[in-house]
């Protein structure tokens, strides 16, 4: 950095702390870029076999952590994160990041103090899915259902106000920067979360590619089904599907006739990754905030055919692209599109190579999310230092 932090006091604010999956490995990152930042959370139930990118820290937890019940629902206590973030002291911090998707950003600071947000996502329940969520959980009707509705309402005014606590915003996609822009309208610095694309690696060899992948946790907005669907009417491409989930007996009741595609459920990480590397493509039909998944697939060599909505438009390279084609987008979430998109590849297919893949997942490691991490706060300080001139 060009503004020394050794002397900062930083701390690291993060909703809750339950397992280790992205926004976790956000925290982690952030905690080796500031050695000797503290860790603040509204409740830690981690594990220990999950703590190790804590680095032995201690987190400092608010009084939900102590509720009755909490370790397994402290979800039910929504209503009262507002109040428990807020009771957080976090004075004498020079530099505050919140991780944001719920309330995390809602901390306390003071005018000396510069406070960053890392946003995952705007409180999706609260939001632009609050009618999902409601229809989801049993909830569009009722008297539950009205205190729920009630309870929503007063969290997006606190969200809405605790926005102005912020002295700058990151979002993990430009998708997440324009649903900031939407809910808080305010401006944020797109910084994409790491990826440990040194784990994901090409193949030694050279694999015959000729298998499309999908793997997903089979829950309903996967979509996995439309994949399966798909392929079901492409008989000549074989599919092999990984995971399992609520949705299991549907997609295979969609591929029982279907003998091109291969059902393999939830394999061991090692797996996965030889199955990454000797995919033809990976396909992937959600809309996500970013897709971490697919920057691994990328980091394999291996293309990508993505539903285009989400954080998929930043990460795969079409036609046309001067850094190379990384893969196709289609436009909509049915499998007429999936297939057209499919028939689209195969006739690009060539310009597709393992080593334009592979470039494209290096502008998502670590080391460059750490880059762009340093130059903020370099910028941020030097204008705060400005300003106090």
């Amino acid at each position: 950095m060009t503004v020394s932090v050794s002397g900062l006091k930083v701390a690291v604010v993060h909703e809750w702390l339950e397992h280790y999956a992205g926004s976790e490995r956000v925290v982690g990152e952030l905690l080796r870029i500031f050695p000797h930042a503290e860790v603040f959370a509204v409740v830690d139930f981690l594990p220990e076999s999950e703590r190790a990118f804590l680095g032995g820290r201690k987190v400092t937890t608010t009084f939900i952590q102590k509720l009755p019940f909490a370790r397994k629902h402290f979800r039910n206590y929504l209503n009262l994160m507002p109040v428990a973030v807020e009771q957080l002291d976090l004075a004498g911090f020079d530099l505050v990041f919140s991780s944001h998707h719920a309330v995390a950003k809602g901390i306390i600071t003071g005018p000396d103090q510069l406070h960053i947000s890392y946003v995952h996502s705007p409180m999706r329940y609260a939001w632009d899915m609050q009618t999902s969520y409601l229809r989801q959980s049993g909830l569009e009707h009722g008297l539950k259902g009205f205190f729920v509705r009630w309870m929503l309402h007063r969290i997006r005014n606190w969200d809405v106000r605790s926005a102005a606590g912020v002295d700058a915003f990151v979002a993990n996609s430009a998708y997440i920067a324009r649903r900031i822009r939407k809910v808080y309208r305010r401006h944020a610095t797109v910084i994409h979360p790491p990826v440990d694309v040194h784990r994901f690696l090409p193949a030694q060899d050279s694999p015959d590619r000729h298998a499309y992948l999908v793997a997903a946790r089979q829950v309903p907005y996967k979509r996995v089904d439309l994949v399966a669907e798909a392929f079901r009417q492409m008989p000549g491409r074989k599919l092999i599907i990984a995971g399992d989930g609520p949705e299991h007996d549907r997609i295979a009741a969609i591929a029982a006739d279907a003998p091109n595609i291969i059902l393999r459920g939830k394999v061991p990480d090692a797996e996965l990754l030889t199955m990454m590397q000797q995919a033809r493509a990976f396909v992937f039909a959600a809309e996500e905030d970013f897709g971490i998944t697919l920057v691994e697939a990328q980091a394999c060599g291996t293309p990508v055919i993505a539903f285009g909505r989400g954080g998929a438009k930043d990460i795969v390279r079409e036609e046309g692209c001067p850094e190379g084609v990384s893969g196709v987008l289609f436009g909509q979430q049915t499998a007429a599109s999936i297939i057209d998109a499919v028939s689209r590849f195969e006739t690009i297919r060539d310009q597709v190579t393992a080593e334009n893949c592979r470039n494209n997942a290096l502008r998502f490691s670590r080391e460059a999310f750490q880059g762009h991490i340093e130059e903020l706060v370099d910028r941020l300080l030097d204008e705060n230092n400005a300003e106090a001139i």
